[in-house]
């Protein structure tokens, strides 16, 4: 267990004078206090990584032994939810500890206003020195990074420029300076050479941003022959959307439902002459071949920086976290892609291993979000956790406590974005209400009894004998929205 230290003023105020005289100055004296008591913090996101393709969450479709080596040393959570699922709005919810709507990127194309307070601010204005490898996204600089190599926007899989903390910065989506190679290799390349170069003195903060599983699926040759054999149907692939937001059927969902997918989603030609069914299926199997073979890929980098950090000696005093931006839809209810607020794009996988403190191969099953990150890392820091963070700091259940009154309730919200409505919600334990906003200030409402459908397949909202859970649902939806829209720093 780390000494909490809040306040260096409050602790030197304690020592006497003649002691105090014979300090150096207090920034400097700060860094050197801390810097053997606070761990290193390596966080590693993937792009639309969900945890059915994860194989120590059970997955029947791959085998990702870098991950599951996390998971066998430390603590797998098995309720983390995001609170908005599409790429730019998550990473922005991620950083500064809010909600969307008070971060103010509700869309991707919104940037991230620039002087808003985050976690990787606060941990290098602390001594920590703090880098970023990977996708961004958040079309403004990154700030709070001694050291920053970006994608510029989504970036590309071969040969992309990187975006160099020192060089102009100008449009967020364009620039960069050329590197050669597969970029979830560069990526991991990248992060070893700083490692190498900040492997002494203070504490660091290492985020690598990962594009994969990101489609276009474009991988190695090494990898073209993974996955040959069919991959078998999730349960719900030919879900009819019965009772489901007329969203799902009115529209083409292009960018959502396997039968209507958009051929630029694929690295192949479309065959022609398909039926809608046959289009689906074969969507399907395509799609998702490519999408586990650069998970393949991406495990076998994790794997890459975990043997780094044993052979550097950096394991045992480095806090490394496994996450991803979103979950994804791998063929549940015939879709693809993640934005509505169903299971597969809702939960996150999330692995943390810390030596000596994290019990090996433990579960954790309480409900957290990704907006628990920020206030997380800061906690770990030792330093004081900004009112302004809506997440809770899941320091306590990293570490085997559980705190009193832990929450029972996510809330979620999407704002309109490719063919999927605007709609929030609340998902419990046991429930989940979906209120979708459609014309004229009506709604279409889905509510789900997760313990007996887990699949989502009976929409109870109309059901009578569900009336008094709806009814408490719907006040706690209102409550949700209200005050964590409109009041920073409110927790949960």
């Amino acid at each position: 267990m780390y000494l909490k230290i809040k306040s260096t003023t409050t602790y030197f105020s304690c020592l006497p004078a003649f002691l105090l005289a014979l300090l150096p100055a207090k920034s400097n004296c700060q860094s050197e206090i801390r810097a053997d008591s606070r761990p290193n913090i390596l966080f590693i996101m993937a792009d639309d990584h969900d945890i059915q393709a994860i194989s120590s969450y059970g997955s029947k479709l791959i085998n990702t032994p870098g991950i599951d080596r996390l998971a066998r040393e430390g603590v797998r959570f098995t309720n983390c939810f995001n609170v908005i699922s599409l790429c730019a709005p998550s990473r922005a919810a991620l950083i500064t500890g809010k909600y969307n709507r008070l971060n103010g990127v509700l869309r991707i194309g919104d940037p991230l206003e620039e002087k808003q307070e985050t976690f990787p601010k606060l941990l290098q204005h602390s001594g920590y020195r703090t880098a970023l490898i990977g996708k961004w996204h958040l079309l403004t600089e990154p700030q709070g990074f001694d050291y920053y190599s970006v994608l510029p926007g989504q970036g590309i899989y071969f040969n992309c420029p990187m975006k160099v903390k020192g060089q102009p910065w100008g449009n967020g989506n364009q620039g960069g300076i050329p590197t050669k190679g597969y970029i979830t290799d560069v990526i991991t390349d990248q992060a070893i050479d700083w490692l190498k170069q900040n492997s002494s003195g203070n504490p660091f903060l290492l985020m690598i941003h990962h594009k994969a599983p990101h489609s276009p699926h474009e991988y190695p040759e090494k990898y073209a022959k993974l996955f040959e054999n069919d991959l078998p149907f999730p349960e719900t692939f030919n879900d009819n959307y019965s009772g489901k937001n007329p969203g799902l059927l009115v529209s083409n969902a292009g960018y959502s439902r396997l039968d209507h997918i958009y051929p630029n989603h694929f690295t192949e030609k479309v065959p022609e002459g398909m039926d809608s069914e046959t289009y689906k299926k074969w969507a399907y199997q395509s799609f998702f071949k490519g999408y586990l073979r650069l998970v393949a890929s991406l495990d076998e980098n994790i794997s890459r920086l975990l043997r780094y950090l044993d052979e550097s000696g950096l394991a045992k005093k480095t806090i490394v976290v496994y996450t991803s931006d979103n979950g994804f839809f791998l063929g549940e209810h015939g879709l693809f892609n993640k934005m509505w607020m169903y299971e597969e794009s809702m939960r996150l996988p999330l692995i943390v291993r810390f030596p000596g403190v994290v019990k090996p191969g433990s579960v954790n099953n309480e409900m957290v979000s990704i907006l628990d990150i920020a206030p997380t890392f800061v906690d770990f820091a030792h330093e004081q956790i900004p009112s302004t963070f809506q997440g809770k700091s899941i320091r306590p259940l990293i570490e085997g406590e559980k705190p009193k009154n832990w929450r029972e309730t996510i809330y979620y919200h999407y704002f309109t974005q490719y063919e999927v409505p605007e709609h929030d919600g609340i998902r419990t334990k046991k429930y989940k209400l979906i209120r979708f906003y459609i014309l004229n200030g009506n709604s279409f409402n889905e509510m789900y009894h997760l313990s007996n459908d887990p699949g989502e397949l009976n929409n109870l909202y109309l059901n009578p004998k569900y009336k008094s859970v709806k009814n408490r649902l719907e006040n706690s939806l209102n409550e949700m929205k209200t005050t964590f829209e409109t009041e920073p720093g409110t927790k949960y």
